[in-house]
């Protein structure tokens, strides 16, 4: 049934009440008649004006595991769909959405899109917790359970996708909804299908680097769907390559490579390992990616709020909380700071968000041929518009160009703010600027987060851990498997807390500068281990020129852009070992038995040696006993100089996770978990020669 017709008939009801009403004062049928047109013709007018999930055509309504019972809360079923968005052009909510005004509109004014959607919920909704926990997918995939579960599958049907199904136990509505529109064509993935701007032309930039020579790379990120060159034939297309960020750019010769395709750069003799090339061309018909923003708030809204959807569950939940890994956490970052914590009825849409190694971060999600996978790495995906001033939740002022902004302040009022957790990996602090979260714009000072935000670093982990046992990469140390992600558990409980009952959270775990745990790279106090180099190059942030529109509409016409003078980016200053200062410390950093960085170096062999890994810490085991490290002049203390044996060993490490429980960062039924995982890490270490 279309849209206009079920408001219409939502508001003929109205009318007819009304008309009741007015039959019992004799008034003239003619005046009756008039009236019920009047108020319909208003209703119908104001009910068009609101944006809305309007209906859901589900694919699939099924329990969950043969309708197993978890707990108290009893069994859950899964409803799998297409969901179906109207919103209003002209709102004031939805005109933050880049080239919204540009996007097809139907008879009504209202412009029309869908997206995948995926829900698990409570079969009686009376017995879940009331909290819906919604993951802004990171390019459409289902992080939330590796997350929180330690397992999962793009569409988890079997109990080892569940792994231990903590968060059904705990009684949640598990929501994902498509919102970006351009990922690999894999089945699985949530997805949103934007409206399309036809005919639009614009600016796209396309920056690759290979770990290895090949002749082919595609102008889209990392097997997404890209937008083709309009004229790949045109001999003023440039291709350039550079060995710095900073670095001079030099012209590949014209006929030296060719677009196959529309899509695909080939270069004759193949690209050099660890170099930067880049090709700006101009692309047509863009979508208008902006709609997924307005389609999380709607369906947030939807299920805390209610309203007619057709084909959907009616189960109304108290709270919600976003939970967003990595782009995602950015994307929820950049949710916010376009506004869409209030929907169109000027109610509060998520209590809470937990955003996950976003660092400074926000992204190029909400523009004119958006490109949402590029993430804006040290060596990877550079300089594309993700480290974007302001950086805090609450205002501050850039000194390079006089703007003042904040991430909360600019296009909301306090009362919708949501309570936020921002929870950044050491690897943030080298790989995502994520120092300018909480520290002045001229590298001096503390900026002590507001009430409603907590900041917690990971200490020693990198982004997202690495799997264990740890195996070598294209990196020259080991990964990081400090498994950190066990803390989630915990705060996700703790912030379920406080937005339903006001119990705090625990305190902000984060380097200062006030306490000499957070510094310039060139004064971290990093021991001289043999055979391991500390990185001088890191992520850099800077005020950034896209063009004159790009700030005010979306519209991208310089690139690459135009860079200022770069950020005061600092990071964690560290102990004799080599491990953070600061932060929120698993077992594996108070008790270890290697030394943790956030931090990681490309290998001679793939090129670019200078410069960080991408998204990888390191994992530097500890020589065994003293002879092997006064062999090898490792300064650190070894394993036998450390502890009495591997008993000795596990009690404290016990210890220290007990302490954690404490404090809240850890669930206590993990603990005898994580010890197994402690006896593992000894043996691998052991195990070393």
């Amino acid at each position: 049934m279309p849209r206009s017709y079920r408001l219409c008939l939502d508001v003929e009801d109205r009318a007819s009440a009304c008309s009741r009403q007015l039959r019992l004062l004799n008034w003239d049928e003619i005046m009756l008649q008039l009236w019920k047109k009047l108020i319909c013709i208003g209703m119908l007018a104001a009910a068009c004006s609101q944006g809305a999930i309007v209906s859901i055509d589900i694919t699939d309504r099924s329990t969950v595991l043969n309708s197993k019972v978890f707990g108290p809360v009893g069994s859950y079923e899964r409803i799998v769909g297409l969901a179906h968005f109207s919103i209003d052009p002209t709102a004031g909510v939805n005109l933050p959405i880049a080239d919204i005004g540009l996007a097809p509109h139907t008879k009504a004014g209202l412009v029309e899109f869908a997206a995948d959607i995926y829900i698990l919920k409570p079969r009686e909704a009376k017995r879940g917790n009331g909290t819906v926990l919604y993951e802004a997918s990171n390019r459409g995939a289902k992080g939330m359970l590796a997350a929180f579960h330690r397992a999962g599958n793009l569409d988890p049907r079997k109990p080892e996708d569940f792994g231990d199904a903590f968060l059904l136990e705990q009684g949640y509505t598990l929501v994902w909804l498509g919102w970006q529109g351009d990922m690999p064509k894999t089945p699985g993935l949530v997805r949103l299908y934007p409206p399309v701007v036809e005919g639009i032309q614009g600016i796209v930039r396309a920056e690759f680097i290979v770990d290895k020579r090949t002749d082919r790379q595609s102008v889209a990120d990392r097997g997404h769907q890209p937008y083709p060159v309009l004229n790949p034939d045109d001999k003023a297309l440039q291709l350039t390559v550079r060995d710095q960020v900073e670095g001079p750019r030099k012209t590949v010769p014209r006929d030296d490579w060719h677009v196959e395709d529309n899509s695909v750069v080939v270069l004759k003799g193949g690209f050099d390992p660890g170099r930067l090339y880049e090709l700006v061309y101009t692309a047509q018909d863009s979508p208008v990616s902006g709609v997924g923003l307005a389609a999380i708030r709607d369906t947030i809204s939807w299920l805390k709020y209610g309203g007619r959807v057709a084909n959907a569950p009616e189960d109304r939940y108290a709270r919600a909380i976003g939970f967003g890994i990595s782009q995602s956490g950015r994307l929820l970052r950049t949710f916010l700071y376009n506004g869409f914590n209030r929907d169109e009825e000027g109610r509060k849409v998520f209590d809470g968000i937990m955003a996950d190694v976003s660092g400074g971060g926000r992204g190029g999600f909400n523009m004119r041929f958006a490109q949402p996978s590029r993430d804006s790495n040290p060596f990877f995906n550079t300089l594309t518009p993700v480290d974007l001033f302001p950086f805090t939740d609450a205002e501050e002022t850039d000194p390079e160009t006089g703007r003042k902004d904040g991430l909360l302040t600019h296009a909301m009022r306090g009362q919708f703010w949501p309570r936020i957790f921002y929870m950044n990996s050491s690897h943030e602090y080298y790989g995502r600027a994520a120092s300018l979260i909480h520290i002045s714009l001229d590298g001096k000072s503390d900026v002590k987060p507001i009430s409603s935000t907590r900041i917690y670093m990971f200490t020693g982990g990198q982004h997202g851990p690495a799997a264990f046992p740890p195996k070598p990469t294209g990196a020259r140390n080991l990964p990081s498997p400090n498994p950190y992600q066990w803390m989630f558990r915990a705060l996700l409980v703790d912030m379920n807390e406080w937005i339903k009952n006001d119990k705090a959270p625990p305190p902000s775990r984060y380097p200062l500068i006030s306490a000499g745990e957070l510094v310039p790279v060139n004064e971290v106090k990093f021991p001289k281990i043999p055979g391991v180099e500390f990185p001088t190059l890191i992520h850099l942030a800077y005020p950034s020129n896209y063009g004159p529109e790009f700030f005010t509409k979306g519209i991208a016409t310089i690139e690459p852009p135009q860079l200022g003078k770069p950020y005061p980016v600092l990071v964690p200053q560290v102990n004799a070992d080599g491990i953070d200062l600061a932060g929120a410390k698993m077992p594996e950093i108070q008790v270890p038995l290697a030394t943790y960085t956030g931090w990681n170096l490309r290998s001679k062999e793939i090129g670019g040696s200078e410069h960080l890994f991408t998204q990888a810490g390191s994992m530097i085991p500890f020589a065994r006993t003293r002879a092997e490290r006064m062999a090898t002049g490792d300064p650190r203390p070894s394993i036998e100089e450390r502890y009495a044996g591997k008993d000795d060993y596990l009690k404290k490490f016990e210890t220290a996770a007990e302490a954690l429980v404490k404090d809240r960062f850890l669930m206590p039924k993990d603990v005898p978990e994580l010890v197994k995982r402690g006896a593992e890490e000894w043996d691998f270490v052991q195990g070393l020669k």
